[in-house]
């Protein structure tokens, strides 16, 4: 397994917002942190791997390094100027992109041995069946990793920051704190606290159209775990990660408030599950 480089990956970090190609970059160097999720829950990272919503497509270049063979599907065709472009750069022959849907997959029954889903079930309009795809073209016995983050959490909100750091989606909800961020991108850029490059609301603004709420699935742990066991999937790992405020309370707040439904939601930041066919 590729070690964890944190200092090339914060560098890659700084510049991910630059072009799709070098948030690529970054998903690549950072994928080394599934593939140690993975590692400690024993999953055999072999075989055929698909990333269900691989985006730019940084992380199936990763895995094209340790797998037999990778395919990378999302919804638009961003991984062109990205992920098929290092591919070729870094010599990867086992490595096929596709714009496909992840609730409909062009896949026979029982094609991989292991599927991956980072930060795709939040945009994903029915995550029952997206889940129950990717099972339905699993192996038995094969694997998925999916991680995610609460839609409470401002994290999981998909939101800007305020510079003073107000919780509108949650005093105000969803709704109400969306259109408020519309129009602070188009009238008072000031006082969010993203620069424009790393804030498509502004973006947006910019060229005079509205940003459109891709949310889709409005993720909650309990409901997620559900949904998962449902789809006759397995969780053989779970791990919720607090935001830094809160990882700094004094013992055992931290650990409390990760597994007390009531604020769970708020206080968790990622959320990571390694599952496995039933």
């Amino acid at each position: 397994m590729r070690s964890i480089d944190e200092q090339t990956i914060k560098a890659h970090a700084n510049q991910r917002f630059k072009s799709e190609y070098h948030y690529a970059l970054f998903e690549y160097h950072r994928s080394a942190k599934v593939l140690a999720v993975l590692d400690k829950a024993g999953v055999p990272v072999q075989g055929r791997v698909l990333d269900a919503g691989c985006g730019g497509g940084g992380m199936p270049l990763s895995l094209a390094e340790e797998v037999t063979r990778v395919v990378g599907i999302d919804l638009s065709d961003r991984f062109i100027n990205a992920g098929t472009r290092l591919a070729a750069e870094m010599g990867l022959r086992n490595l096929t992109f596709a714009q496909a849907n992840g609730m409909a997959l062009p896949f026979r029954d029982r094609s991989f041995d292991l599927v991956l889903s980072h930060a795709v079930i939040e945009h994903v309009a029915d995550a029952s069946l997206y889940l129950r795809e990717c099972a339905r073209v699993l192996e038995p016995g094969g694997w998925m990793y999916l991680s995610t983050a609460p839609y409470l959490s401002f994290a999981g909100a998909h939101l800007p920051r305020l510079k003073v750091p107000v919780p509108l989606h949650l005093l105000l909800g969803r709704r109400a704190a969306f259109a408020i961020f519309r129009a602070l991108a188009r009238h008072a850029s000031w006082t969010l606290k993203e620069p424009e490059h790393e804030n498509s609301f502004i973006k947006l603004a910019k060229q005079h159209a509205c940003k459109e709420d891709d949310l889709l699935e409005l993720v909650r742990a309990p409901h997620l775990r559900r949904k998962i066991e449902d789809a006759g999937l397995h969780i053989v790992r779970e791990d919720l990660h607090l935001t830094s405020t809160f990882r700094r309370l004094p013992r055992p707040l931290p650990a409390w408030l990760r597994t007390t439904p009531l604020v769970q939601d708020i206080v968790v930041s990622n959320m990571e599950y390694v599952l496995r066919h039933a």
